[in-house]
């Protein structure tokens, strides 16, 4: 099968590229002594879970219970659940997970380790537990000072619970700028005194885990840190591009997609709109467009609907016919890929892979 035999809208990974980005941070990882441990939440694919173990992963990251059910699939020794879950129905399941692998959970109150501990004990599991802290982004975490200490002590009297160390997400660092190599040297500040209290009261921090694509290539110069989450780097995209990790010659996505009208002047209308790339922005809020269109960099993708993609064409150099085919590299890839049921894997032009987005719509 080649692409042209595929319907559309059709979200496509350049196998070639895919598999150097891969390889790219897992030689980065191993060349500066940090553990991988990739975040899920971009592919939601089993499949791309296990090449990422093949290729030097200790294990695998995901968001959601039902992320980390479906991941148990490649077989991991160790998932991270980066995100403080709570609830009943939640922890019950999750403690069947760990029942088969390794877990940890990322927190940040002991309103959630309490339950969670409580869940551990009675499954007779036990659960490790990265503390969370807040080093700029204001999302969750603790402030790195007595509130760390505090929730550190806490979670080290709760049975069934094993506090491993500390985590954190630089998310507010969106571009390895001037600005954003400042923005470093704070996250460094707060985590030096977050190591330094955790020392001063003889608390061991086996991991120091980091999570983000755009700062991937300087997570060695973060301090104390020993482990990666990136996701988004399997693939990339318009805004990783923009961020300044990768190049376009790195992005791995691109949706496919059919002209369906040209019937206003200087504008063509894809079928694919909001259920098919998202509405998510780029990070400058100046620009609203939703993605690049590969064979036409001047065509602008400025609107949708939620079937109906609107691209002015009136900087562009050519003009597209109703029945063309044109790709797009969207804003956005892990909230694109949660859109689809399949992706295709292709190399060239031939479909190497049909892949079902297992983990697609898993939200609890």
């Amino acid at each position: 099968m080649t692409v042209q035999d595929l319907d559309t809208p059709a979200l496509l990974i350049d196998l070639d590229i895919m598999e150097r980005n891969l390889a790219r941070v897992g030689d980065y990882a191993r060349q500066h002594n940090l553990r991988l441990r990739p975040h899920t939440k971009t592919h939601k694919i089993p499949a791309l879970g296990r090449q990422q173990l093949a290729l030097g992963a200790v294990g695998l990251t995901v968001a959601k219970v039902s992320e980390a059910e479906v991941m148990l699939e490649t077989g991991t020794p160790d998932l991270l659940v980066a995100y403080p879950t709570f609830g009943a129905a939640k922890l019950a399941r999750l403690v069947e997970v760990a029942r088969q692998t390794k877990v940890t959970m990322s927190l940040d109150s002991l309103e959630v380790a309490r339950p969670l501990s409580a869940a551990a004990q009675a499954a007779g599991v036990s659960i490790g537990v990265l503390a969370e802290i807040d080093v700029g982004l204001g999302r969750v975490g603790v402030d790195p000072a007595a509130p760390l200490l505090e929730l550190v002590r806490g979670v080290e009297q709760l049975p069934g619970l094993t506090f491993e160390g500390l985590a954190f997400y630089p998310g507010q660092i969106k571009k390895m700028d001037g600005e954003g190599i400042a923005e470093i040297t704070k996250v460094n500040e707060r985590l030096a005194g977050a190591l330094d209290l955790m020392a001063r009261h003889s608390v061991a921090c086996g991991v120091v885990s980091a999570g983000s694509t755009p700062t991937w290539m300087h997570t060695h110069e973060m301090t104390g840190v020993n482990e990666m989450r990136p996701g988004t780097y399997i693939f990339n995209d318009r805004n990783t591009v923009a961020s300044g990790a990768c190049g376009w010659e790195d992005c791995a996505v691109s949706i496919l997609t059919t002209v369906v009208s040209t019937a206003r002047p200087q504008q063509m209308i894809l079928d694919g709109g909001s259920k098919t790339f998202s509405s998510d922005r780029l990070g400058d809020p100046k620009d609203v467009t939703f993605g690049k269109i590969v064979e036409e960099p001047a065509a602008r993708f400025h609107k949708m609907n939620e079937e109906h993609g609107f691209v002015d064409l009136s900087a562009a150099s050519r003009s597209f016919a109703v029945g063309e085919r044109v790709r797009v590299i969207p804003n956005h890839v892990c909230v694109a890929v949660n859109l689809h049921e399949r992706v295709y894997g292709m190399r060239g032009e031939t479909v190497e892979a049909v892949w079902t987005v297992a983990g697609r719509g898993k939200l609890q």
